[in-house]
């Protein structure tokens, strides 16, 4: 029997945060994205993975499909400048800046933020794309 998209993407979610390795992920939730292409949330997470797992060229078409669904996504403009910064691309401070106003306004994206970028740095100890990130939304 097929799981539903939205089981498959708990699941997969459940897994993630259990410490499961994330090329093993990435298949979770290519499908998820196949099966669900407006799904911005599913896009999210496959650009995550793409940047954790050292494939920022995926993680930029992954990203910006997420952005093009949901622009309001703090998360969705994070991993685009995550991607931007790691592909050498320019334009990238717009997705920064405009991810600060949607973070300023809302404490629970904030806290949401911290936690995810804190979950980059201890998978990714040396991520210098995702230090940087942080001290642009967080301390300047």
């Amino acid at each position: 029997m097929t799981q539903t998209v939205e089981s498959l993407f708990d699941t997969g979610l459940e897994r993630y945060k259990a410490g499961e390795p994330v090329e093993s992920l990435i298949p979770v939730f290519k499908e998820v994205c196949d099966r669900a292409p407006k799904t911005s949330s599913a896009w999210i997470c496959l650009a995550w993975l793409y940047l954790l797992n050292n494939k920022p060229s995926l993680a930029y078409k992954a990203a910006n499909k997420a952005v093009k669904l949901n622009p309001q996504d703090p998360q969705a403009r994070i991993n685009l400048a995550l991607a931007m910064l790691e592909t050498g691309q320019k334009g990238l401070r717009e997705h920064i800046d405009f991810a600060q106003q949607l973070i300023f306004v809302n404490e629970e994206w904030a806290d949401e933020i911290k936690n995810s970028i804190e979950d980059g740095l201890t998978r990714k100890p040396d991520w210098q794309s995702l230090i940087k990130v942080k001290k642009w939304l967080f301390e300047e």
